[in-house]
């Protein structure tokens, strides 16, 4: 395997190889082209592990394999990027191709879309190294999507609760609206909810109250 630093920097031969790889949810599509640009075959993959070692294995058939470019590998493509890695493999990171301009001219495929990332890296248009997704970094991320997630779902629990009471009583409307988001859900955790389930809530604290 040759160790580079920019495709642009060194002169490729007919025995190279690069592969593109457009990722997905459950399956990866790859392709591969010789160092002059030359096409040499196309696969697709479960995205498991063991998919991960078949393109693997695949791609060093074909040749000597210079770089995978990789699509996604802050999503889906991150634990094909991480296996690579992993296997002594470079790996760089490639951009999908723009909506307009590329796709429309070529058309929209999973095969396209492998062909274009490995033709962006044997262009030295893709060099930049795919973060590693672990260690304190990941860590952090991951707690700020659980807190993100949970002041989301806070939020619309809150406006949901809140738009009920415009069916409520008048008289309990009036207790409840003024309390803070707190209070208001203590409120209305202790209202009492048995009896007909057909009776809503407001209904049935009213008619205690009298």
């Amino acid at each position: 395997m040759k160790e580079i630093n920019n495709m642009t920097s060194i002169a490729l031969g007919r025995h190279d190889v690069v592969v593109g790889v457009d990722t997905h949810k459950d399956e990866h599509v790859a392709v591969a082209l010789d160092g002059l640009g030359g096409r040499l075959d196309e696969l697709a993959i479960a995205a498991k592990p063991h998919g991960y070692a078949e393109l693997l294995a695949w791609a060093d058939r074909l040749g000597a394999v210079v770089t995978f470019g990789v699509e996604g590998t802050g999503s889906y493509g991150s634990g094909l990027a991480r296996f690579l890695r992993r296997h002594g493999r470079r790996v760089v990171e490639v951009s999908r191709p723009p909506r307009k301009g590329v796709r429309r001219l070529s058309g929209k495929s999973d095969t396209i879309d492998a062909e274009h990332a490995a033709r962006e890296v044997l262009a030295g248009k893709a060099t930049a190294t795919p973060k590693l997704a672990d260690g304190i970094v990941e860590a952090i991320r991951l707690t700020k999507i659980a807190r993100d997630t949970a002041v989301k779902a806070h939020s619309q629990a809150m406006i949901t609760l809140k738009a009920t009471l415009v069916t409520a009583t008048d008289d309990l409307r009036s207790e409840l609206e003024p309390l803070t988001d707190f209070k208001l859900i203590q409120a209305c955790a202790a209202l009492d909810t048995s009896g007909d389930v057909a009776v809503t809530p407001w209904e049935w604290s009213s008619s205690c109250a009298v």
